[in-house]
């Protein structure tokens, strides 16, 4: 009996220790930025995936085929991380694109050809702006450090696709968003919203204080990239 006291004795104690630091990680939950960077970016990766096949189904230029199947590929890859980010901060993703996005899509889905590929840069332009800015805005004001992480990984991926769609949009004579002061792509300039939404659009979270892939009231975020 004397011994079968002490187990629980030992169990209540390991118990009441575990207590605390049980409390303490539900209590760490990751910040509206970085919840709301997981989210948009997620979304931004759901809406490349799709419009990256489109063009290479329907685009007529060569290089917007190659684009299209290098952003499927870079996005898949970047979504898994943003998935197994994610699920370890217990922050649930959206399960399809936002409603900006979907509308770039149907768009360019009811296109072919040249008129295609010119829609097609011109929305993926505007989408990686947000994108980018919303990455930058992630890497500056997130406190998360595996979500900041994340996204510092994503912003070289992410500049990599923009400078190959201005090249490619110098090509077929499309319009280049303008660029900010220090280089950075500044939505704006380019007046077709991209797959990653509009600047009117609040951030997934609801707010528009904080920037994501689908848009902010002050500085457009991630679209799509």
């Amino acid at each position: 009996m004397l011994g079968i006291k002490r187990l629980g004795l030992l169990a209540t104690l390991v118990v009441v220790g575990l207590a605390p630091a049980a409390a303490a990680q539900a209590a760490a939950q990751p910040s509206a930025q970085d919840t709301q960077y997981l989210q948009a970016v997620h979304q931004v990766n759901l809406a490349e995936i799709v419009t990256g096949n489109l063009a290479q189904k329907k685009g007529q230029n060569e290089q917007v085929k190659q684009l299209g199947q290098q952003f499927v590929t870079d996005h898949t890859q970047l979504d898994q991380t943003v998935k197994s980010t994610a699920q370890q901060l217990n922050v649930t993703l959206p399960n399809a694109p936002t409603a900006d996005q979907q509308k770039v899509i149907d768009k360019l889905n009811g296109l072919n050809g040249a008129a295609f590929d010119k829609a097609w840069v011109t929305a993926e332009l505007a989408g990686h702006v947000q994108a980018i800015q919303a990455t930058q805005t992630e890497i500056s004001q997130g406190s998360e450090q595996s979500v900041v992480q994340l996204a510092q990984d994503a912003l070289p991926v992410l500049q990599a696709h923009y400078d190959a769609l201005v090249a490619l949009a110098q090509e077929l004579g499309v319009p280049v968003p303008q660029t900010s002061a220090s280089g950075t792509a500044s939505p704006g300039g380019s007046g077709t919203p991209a797959p990653g939404g509009t600047t009117e659009s609040p951030a997934p979270g609801g707010t528009t204080e904080s920037p994501e892939p689908g848009g902010t009231t002050e500085t457009p975020a991630p679209g799509n990239s």
